[in-house]
C-alpha cells in the first residue's frame, strides 16, 4: 500500500457504532429504556452459503447474522446493534486492556445525578467517579456496564476541560 499525505480524502465525522450483543432485546431495552436510545429500524437476518460473510464481515462463512437493529441517541449517535449465531463465537468480553479492548463514552450534565440513576434501575457502575487532572482537568467519568458486560463510560465537565481553556489562551 503506498503512503499518503494526509488523511482519507473525503472524512469528515464518525457515522456510526456497531457492536454485538449476545441478546437483541435485553439490548434494544437497556439502550431505550436506560440509555434514552430511539429506536429506528431492523434488518436481517442475513445468511450466505458462500463466502459473502467472510470476505464482507470477517466472520466464518457459516455465520448467521439474526437480525441488526439501528439506535440514535441524543439525535447524532447511532449504534448498529447485531446478534449473530456462529459456530466459533467468544462470548467473553474483553476488558479495556486486551486488544479489541473499547467502550462507549456518553456526556452527562450531571454526573451524580446520572449515576445514581444507573444504580437505581440495577445498573453495575465501577468504583465512584473519578476526577481527571492534566489536559482533561475539569472532567469526572465513570464506567458502567451494560447487562451483557460491555464497558460504557460517562462523562462531564460542565465547565470545560483543561485542554480546551488552555488553547484559548495560548492561541491569543
Amino acid at each position: 500500500m503506498a503512503a499518503t499525505d494526509g488523511p482519507i480524502p473525503g472524512l469528515t465525522r464518525v457515522d456510526h457504532f456497531g457492536f454485538t450483543v449476545p441478546d437483541l432485546e435485553q439490548a434494544r431495552a437497556f439502550l431505550v429504556d436506560i440509555l434514552g436510545c430511539e429506536y429506528m429500524y431492523t434488518l436481517g437476518p442475513y445468511q450466505d452459503s458462500g463466502t459473502w460473510m467472510k470476505d464482507h464481515l470477517n466472520v466464518d462463512p457459516g455465520t448467521v447474522m439474526r437480525e441488526l437493529h439501528f439506535f440514535r441517541l441524543g439525535g447524532a449517535a447511532i449504534f448498529e446493534v447485531f446478534e449473530y449465531e456462529a459456530a466459533d463465537r467468544n462470548e467473553t468480553q474483553p476488558r479495556n486492556s486486551d486488544v479489541g479492548g473499547h467502550h462507549v463514552a456518553l456526556y452527562v450534565e450531571d454526573l451524580d445525578t446520572a449515576v445514581t440513576y444507573l444504580r437505581e434501575h440495577g445498573i453495575t457502575v465501577l468504583s465512584d467517579p473519578t476526577s481527571s487532572s492534566g489536559p482533561s482537568f475539569g472532567q469526572r467519568w465513570v464506567y458502567f456496564l451494560a447487562p451483557w458486560g460491555m464497558q460504557f463510560e460517562l462523562v462531564s465537565y460542565p465547565h470545560g476541560k483543561a485542554f480546551d481553556r488552555d488553547s484559548v489562551t495560548t492561541s491569543a
